[in-house]
């Protein structure tokens, strides 16, 4: 198992910050902004009402039932209690899902660039990764030929985010379609969508895969509250599918770490039983953040980037700079480009070998305006 790409640079920067450097984090996916104030109120009255017992694995009902709504008001999807389950955040979730549904040799569909967790959880619950390269000329995409042409027997689960972690691009309902007719064709396929940035989305309604009659017994919907309202260290993610799936999640879960924090899960129900017209100012600020970076990128040479519908992400391809020899320092790879920026810039960033996709890297823009300019000016000032 690897450490974690975005762990381990955010671990340097504050390692350089403790030197007493002035490290700019552009690594981690953290929105810089408080929790809703109604969140907080939940949370305190959460405290006042004595929750402090062990919860149930698969989550309070109140939430289970806050869950369902929200899945029906956002994504047109009917679920049961029996069919969710609550965690310590989405990974959990996912790492419950890669334990329950894999076997040992099972090959696992990763359209490329993909979240860096995806491919060691597989492996450690002893799938067998097959990374589906894509292009930033389609706006990192694959293509239903493209995800078909990677299919075999072997194949067991296609794990895919949209908005995507760290590309920000979005699929729409038709190219979510399209691929869901080559899917419909492997029965023994498992869909397991990533929509923890189903809200900071720039391009219209969210659409999720399970919305399709025809793939709703096939997908496990993953999501939480990390993104969307600010609340990483809350620790608390869903997910929604088949109903025997989701038992034998809550099987694993019930050996691994329980249930959920109670005083998180008393916050999550006020978060979902808002509308997400509450957060909107959170998600025109990072569309503001996204045209300010895109903007100062374009000024920087060798740097090519598209324009992400959603997430707070930038994923520029900086293959440009391969071979080049920048204040004696040669740069063989994104890894060493992102090492550059963080010794020779103090910016950190996340080389985009950990996400499937060596020539490029990710920038989080999940920062102030003012951190975000002064980023791009010292990557563009180190780069001359």
């Amino acid at each position: 198992m690897a450490t974690s790409a975005t762990l381990a640079m955010a671990a340097k920067a504050r390692e350089l910050r403790e030197q007493g450097k002035d490290i700019i984090g552009l690594s981690l996916g953290e929105p810089d902004f408080t929790i809703p104030e109604f969140v907080k109120e939940a949370a305190i009255q959460a405290v006042k009402d004595n929750y402090h017992s062990y919860t149930p694995v698969d989550g309070y009902v109140e939430l289970k039932k806050a869950i369902i709504k929200k899945f029906e008001r956002d994504n047109d999807l009917s679920y049961q209690p029996a069919q969710i389950v609550v965690s310590t955040g989405a990974k959990q979730s996912l790492s419950n899902l890669a334990h329950v549904l894999l076997n040992e040799g099972d090959e696992v569909l990763l359209p490329a660039p993909y979240w860096v967790s995806y491919r060691d959880i597989s492996e450690v619950a002893g799938g067998v990764p097959v990374v589906i390269t894509t292009s930033i000329d389609n706006d990192f995409k694959v293509t239903p030929q493209e995800l078909e042409a990677a299919i075999t027997p072997k194949s067991k689960l296609l794990i895919y985010s949209s908005p995507c972690n760290p590309s920000g691009s979005v699929y729409t309902k038709e190219e979510l379609r399209a691929l869901a007719d080559v899917l419909v064709k492997y029965p023994q396929i498992i869909v397991i969508s990533d929509e923890i940035y189903e809200h900071i989305s720039y391009a219209g309604k969210h659409v999720s895969m399970a919305g399709f009659s025809d793939m709703y017994d096939r997908t496990v919907t993953v999501n939480g509250v990390s993104k969307a309202f600010s609340m990483t260290g809350w620790r608390i993610g869903y997910l929604g599918g088949p109903e025997y799936i989701a038992r034998a999640c809550n099987k694993m879960q019930g050996q691994v770490t329980s249930g959920a924090n109670c005083i998180a899960q008393r916050a999550t129900i006020a978060a979902l039983e808002n509308p997400p017209s509450k957060i909107q100012y959170m998600v025109d600020a990072f569309q503001n953040r996204r045209k300010l970076i895109l903007d100062l990128l374009i000024d920087i040479p060798g740097i090519k980037s598209n324009e992400p519908d959603g997430a707070f992400y930038v994923f520029p391809d900086i293959s440009y700079y391969f071979g080049k020899t920048i204040r004696g320092r040669t740069i063989k790879n994104s890894g060493d480009f992102a090492l550059f920026l963080l010794e020779e810039a103090n910016v950190a960033t996340v080389t985009g070998e950990a996400f499937g996709d060596p020539n490029c890297i990710r920038i989080s823009y999940a920062a102030s305006e003012s951190d975000i300019k002064e980023a791009m000016s010292r990557i563009k000032a180190a780069l001359q």
